[in-house]
């Protein structure tokens, strides 16, 4: 059809603009691919050669793989200062463990001594609520056991349940989450475990059967409220991984920025019980106001003596939203530490939309294809972005195939963003669900279009195999025939060799005799 094709190596190239042309018509199949990311120059090609059938699963699997090939492919280009590695390094703070996450994107933009292992107390219950939401459901009633009650004997934190008290599901963890009770954190977990056909032990092997899954390494629980355990002991890391994880659900986001909440009477308390969040960024407590950050959206504290501060705090602003993990630190340092980290990085990163950039960049530098550029996308980008640093703008990243499970079960493959050594963002590639107007082929059209199309009929091309495979076993038989002609033949000469070796042989006795004889007859004369 006399198509040539370019790629050409530019600095933004489209995304989305792939068109994926297929027939197959009697068995005959013809494929054309129109990529413009790189861009695919068609040159001196006729319209009358357009496509009349579309298979959408061509489309779509085309679409995709060349989607992420060169999605991939697209080189890291430098910025603003030239180094393409620049990331700013961060404020200088007490706290001798933190690290500061991105939620959506799971960038890491801050770290200090961010694998140390250290007791986590109380913000253990992150992972409790988390656990139980995703496994129960609100309105489930929960009966407090004695070993829950248990827990909140010796002075802890509690709300002070009775045995037998009986709070919905939704209850216990508003419980756990702001007033950080020990009692209701048991109490979740024993009725999660038991729902699952087990008991508490139950639920504290699911807690780290998740760490493991969302890529801890430097964890391990051994109970469900972060009491004091030598078995016991996290990374700000992990926690950050973790506590991202859930602030992800849309129900512990509400449970964790929730300021304060009621407990109605119950069957063994006549009176409501009122619950403060204890997190003092999001709501006044005690004596540390000061702290209050109108960005915070929630999070959880956490103290033991041998644990020290810890602190995990959710924030967001101007499309960020940012989990800064402290562990082992000395109060009021936590509070502290995290105002400085959040204030420096809302101030110096900014998120950029995916896919409004990747189509900003496809509109700009997508061929004219006449037509073809009237289709939909057969693919596009799921909404998400990526994290920079002020400086630093879309065109610096780099792609690559990601081989992490998303969580989009719609996804067609994952794209992953870095920027540097650093990942900054992934994105879905999902079914557009566009559909293809060929209202613009007319007959003569189709008739042009099939006059260059040669059909080749299934049965003709079985004879053709057929044939092809008569004359191998010709040639075959005929190779073989001859090797056997000459080897009769030598056989042959052979044999006539022997028999007139054997007559010569045969004469010259007999001549022999003769002579003999003749010998013999003359003595006996004499």
């Amino acid at each position: 059809m006399g198509v040539k094709i370019k790629w050409k190596n530019t600095m933004h190239m489209p995304l989305i603009t792939c068109f994926s042309y297929i027939i197959i018509r009697n068995s005959t199949f013809l494929v054309i691919v129109l990529n413009s990311y790189p861009i695919l120059e068609l040159i001196g090609t006729d319209m009358k050669h357009k496509i009349i059938n579309l298979k959408k699963s061509g489309i779509l699997i085309m679409a995709v793989f060349a989607m992420v090939t060169t999605l991939c492919a697209r080189p890291l280009m430098a910025f603003a200062d030239g180094d393409d590695t620049y990331w700013p390094e961060g404020p200088q703070i007490n706290s001798p463990c933190a690290v500061v996450m991105e939620v959506n994107t799971g960038t890491v933009l801050y770290e200090k001594n961010s694998h140390e292992k250290h007791y986590p107390a109380s913000i253990t219950k992150i992972l409790t609520t988390y656990l139980t939401i995703l496994n129960c459901k609100m309105d489930e009633k929960v009966t407090f056991s004695k070993e829950a009650v248990k827990e909140s004997s010796d002075g802890s934190s509690s709300i002070k349940r009775d045995v037998g008290e009986e709070m919905t599901m939704e209850q216990t963890l508003y419980g756990v989450m702001l007033e950080s009770a020990n009692e209701c954190a048991y109490a979740a977990a024993e009725h999660t475990g038991k729902k699952l056909g087990g008991d508490y032990s139950t639920f504290i092997d699911l807690m780290n059967k998740e760490a493991k899954e969302l890529g801890c390494t430097d964890t391990h629980f051994n109970n469900a409220n972060g009491l004091p355990d030598e078995n016991h002991w996290t990374s700000a890391y992990d926690m950050g991984l973790i506590s991202c994880a859930a602030y992800r659900n849309d129900e512990f986001r509400k449970i964790t920025g929730t300021k304060t909440y009621i407990i109605p009477p119950t069957n063994k308390h006549t009176e409501d019980t009122p619950l403060y969040n204890h997190h003092a960024m999001l709501h006044p407590f005690k004596s540390y106001s000061q702290f209050v950050n109108h960005d915070c959206t929630g999070g959880k504290t956490g103290y033991t003596s041998v644990a020290n501060s810890t602190l995990v705090t959710y924030a967001e602003k101007d499309g960020l939203t940012l989990c800064v993990v402290i562990m082992n630190a000395q109060s009021p340092d936590q509070y502290a530490d995290t105002n400085t980290l959040l204030n420096y990085y809302f101030s110096n990163f900014k998120a950029l939309s995916i896919a409004e950039n990747e189509n900003s960049a496809a509109a700009d530098n997508t061929p004219d294809l006449g037509v073809m550029n009237e289709h939909g996308m057969y693919a596009k980008v799921s909404e998400n972005y990526v994290v920079l640093p002020n400086n630093a703008d879309f065109s610096s990243i780099k792609r690559e195939a990601a081989d992490m499970k998303s969580d989009n079960k719609d996804a067609l493959a994952t794209v992953r963003y870095k920027y540097g050594d650093h990942v900054v963002g992934c994105v879905d590639l999902l079914k557009s669900g566009a559909k293809v107007d060929l209202s613009y082929f007319d007959e003569n059209s189709r008739q042009n279009v099939e006059s260059d199309i040669i059909r080749i009929k299934p049965v003709y091309f079985l004879w053709v195999l057929v044939l092809i495979a008569v004359i191998i076993l010709s040639i075959f038989m005929i190779r073989r025939i001859s090797d056997n002609i000459y080897v009769l033949k030598h056989k042959w000469s052979i044999k006539k060799e022997q028999r007139e070796r054997f007559r010569e042989h045969k004469l010259e006795r007999k001549q022999r005799r003769r002579r003999d004889n003749l010998k013999f007859s003359g003595r006996h004369k004499y």
